[in-house]
């Protein structure tokens, strides 16, 4: 799956990409509406929704067209890649710092993580991942030796999860690895949403030297329903620059070191 954040879907026209965000964004369209909105005939879109329900994107319907599931959970990731997207930015630049060439990285899912692959490319390193993005992201980059571990991809997000995706974990052991968070508390406890997954990423913590959690400013006070790690057992929280003064001082108090783009000499920090 090639998720892109510029064009949700690689390979089809800018009309077809049109017609998608606006089925998506309304649940359902009307072959006029399309047209009218596109400045083209009703034929053309109703050739325009046989292509993309051949291509499993929509469901045709009569007279028009809803998303199916699929295409629903890439435009719902893409809308979190999108969210704070400076701020992840900024973490990835922090991240890559601390990846010397020929590390094994491990990735998690997470939409930052995904923004620190972006920074890896043209990078000699082994990079481990769950996601599909961040492995369409770094497919056939020279110098990246990939990893996708295996799994069964889960329902609602572009990635991969269960048994063998654990399993897989435990037979590896990187140098460093960077986790995602859908919420960090006062005293440093890191959590997701989903149960399964937060599960994978406590095995995913355990076959790393070093972990690191990245997560914006947004995700800080909050709490989710699987708590999977503490991060004052790791080597720290990497944020961006808009985290309120007081959590810093509320995690100094907990022992959790917090690294923000203040806090970094501009070198490159070995793993080793």
């Amino acid at each position: 799956m090639n998720i892109n954040s510029h064009n949700p879907n690689p390979g089809h026209s800018p009309r077809h990409s049109q017609i998608l965000q606006m089925i998506h964004r309304e649940g359902g369209c009307a072959v006029d509406d399309l047209a009218l909105s596109l400045g083209v005939s009703a034929m053309t879109i109703r050739r325009d929704l046989q292509e993309l329900a051949d291509a499993g994107h929509v469901l045709r319907t009569h007279g028009g067209a809803v998303p199916t599931a699929r295409v629903s959970f890439e435009f719902r990731f893409l809308k979190d890649a999108q969210d704070n997207a400076q701020e992840k930015d900024q973490i990835a630049g922090l991240a890559v710092r601390y990846i010397a060439d020929g590390d094994s990285v491990l990735l998690d899912s997470s939409t930052t993580t995904l923004a620190i692959a972006r920074r890896l490319r043209g990078r000699s390193l082994t990079v481990i991942t769950t996601s599909l993005p961040i492995a369409s992201e770094l497919y056939g980059c020279t110098g990246i030796d990939l990893i996708l571990l295996g799994g069964s991809l889960r329902d609602d997000s572009p990635d991969l999860a269960g048994p063998i995706t654990e399993a897989n974990l435990e037979t590896l052991h990187a140098q460093i690895a960077f986790i995602g968070a859908d919420g960090i508390d006062d005293q440093g406890m890191i959590y997701n949403e989903s149960v399964t997954l937060g599960r994978m990423l406590e095995k995913m913590a355990a076959s790393a030297k070093k972990v690191y959690a990245v997560a914006d400013h947004s995700k800080i006070g909050q709490a989710a329903l699987k708590r999977f790690g503490d991060i004052k057992e790791w080597e720290g929280l990497i944020t961006d620059a808009g985290l309120d003064p007081k959590w810093n001082q509320k995690f100094k108090r907990a022992g959790v070191k917090v690294i923000q783009p203040q806090h970094i000499q501009n070198t490159t920090v070995s793993s080793a």
